[in-house]
């Protein structure tokens, strides 16, 4: 047995070491290159599937399938239950609301643009959008659907069939095809038009004087350009920059529930699972210590809308982030990470005066344009499967 592990430790140890470089692919930046610069976004290419091209029936037939609550457990659910136009593309609480008699147990990230990124989730569980929406729409504390369910009830629509069929050939509705279509819809939400990216782009008008000043600090004193750098204004490393947890875990008996139920579900040990008091963030997917209570760094456009902030919504506002980050990545009690061994050593304080604060937030906001809206659409209905005249008979 001995001679057995002395032969597996070797393989076992570069298997880890592979998930870890996997993990870490995302990164963009490195020491000695330095920060990526600000660039416009529409400089860089969305990534489309080779597997599945974009086609405007099918980014139609998307749209209808993101908004329409029969993809989940009890038909209330859909993805914009979660990722609403009206609240930033998001959840506007600090957890993302959940699945009836659930909440979720993180804050729900904006859509807008999000396409772009290598992974998605706060810890990079999904390698795709097509992987993405079935884990959100079946995740036991989000849709709870079954695939069975859910393409029967597709199946029950004259209007899906027609358009999977048209779309992908399917004879019924398959489930896997729903999923390719909602993330082709939402590689079309995408925002080009901010005044960063005008000003950028050649408009020198398009950013204020505060705005400007604004820009000389993220990208000096403030230290954001180091994470927030590119055309998306992250480098999608998972980092950990003292976020606090959220006391709702202690306070909320329902929240707490679903926090252990969370922990068992991603496979914590039971000494971890009973001690847990936070989220252990990219820890849970490649089970090494020293990615305990770290997550991907979000992108920063669109932010004007998305409140509140952080993986766990501890920050209702610019103000508390840049507060935040101001005092070495702490609250206003002191409070950090339950993870300090682990926390990033570029988050040190920055002594901004409120001045210098303001004009960040300012440049900030110059990351978003105007508000996205768009009609929620009519739905499709069930076919009927009787007359009004065969259920008077049968009545009789």
């Amino acid at each position: 047995m001995k001679n057995l592990r002395r032969k597996l430790l070797p393989s076992l140890m570069s298997a880890t070491f592979a998930v870890s470089a996997l993990v870490g692919a995302a990164v963009t930046t490195t020491a000695s290159a330095g920060p990526a610069a600000l660039a416009p976004l529409d400089s860089i290419k969305m990534p489309i599937p080779p597997d599945n091209k974009q086609t405007d029936a099918k980014v139609e037939l998307g749209k209808l399938l993101f908004f329409d609550p029969r993809l989940g457990g009890d038909a209330s659910v859909s993805c914009s239950s979660c990722h609403d136009p009206e609240q930033g593309w998001a959840w506007s609480e600090d957890f993302s609301r959940g699945y009836p008699g659930t909440v979720h147990w993180r804050n729900s990230q904006s859509i807008i643009n999000s396409q772009f990124m290598q992974r998605q989730f706060w810890a990079g569980a999904a390698a795709s959008g097509e992987k993405q929406a079935p884990s959100a729409a079946k995740g036991g504390v989000a849709g709870n659907g079954e695939n069975d369910i859910m393409e029967a009830r597709l199946a029950l629509i004259p209007e899906y069939v027609k358009r999977f069929n048209e779309v992908f050939g399917d004879k019924w509705p398959l489930i896997d095809n729903a999923w390719r279509a909602i993330a082709s819809y939402e590689r079309t939400l995408v925002q080009t038009d901010t005044p960063l990216d005008n000003y950028l782009k050649g408009d020198k008008s398009a950013l204020n004087e505060e705005q400007l000043r604004g820009k000389a600090i993220y990208e000096g004193k403030g230290g954001c350009i180091q994470c927030h750098n590119g055309a998306l204004t992250t480098n999608q490393e998972y980092v950990n920059i003292g976020v606090p947890p959220n006391t709702r875990w202690q306070e909320d008996g329902l929240a707490q529930v679903t926090f252990r139920f969370e922990n068992y579900a991603k496979g914590q040990t039971e000494e971890n699972y009973r001690k847990a008091k936070s989220d252990w963030g990219l820890y849970f997917r490649t089970k090494n210590d020293w990615d305990k209570g770290k997550f991907r760094v979000p992108s920063l456009r669109y932010s004007k809308y998305t409140a509140p902030y952080m993986h766990n919504g501890v920050f209702f506002t610019l103000e508390e982030v840049i507060d935040f980050y101001d005092r070495g990545g702490a609250d206003e009690d002191g409070k950090t990470t339950l993870f300090p061994e682990t926390k990033d050593k570029r988050i040190k304080p920055l002594g901004l005066t409120d001045d210098e604060k303001s004009d960040l937030i300012a440049f900030l906001e110059s990351m978003s344009g105007e508000e996205m809206i768009t009609p929620k659409p009519k739905l499709p209905e069930y076919k009927a499967l009787f007359t009004k005249a065969e259920l008077e008979e049968a009545v009789k």
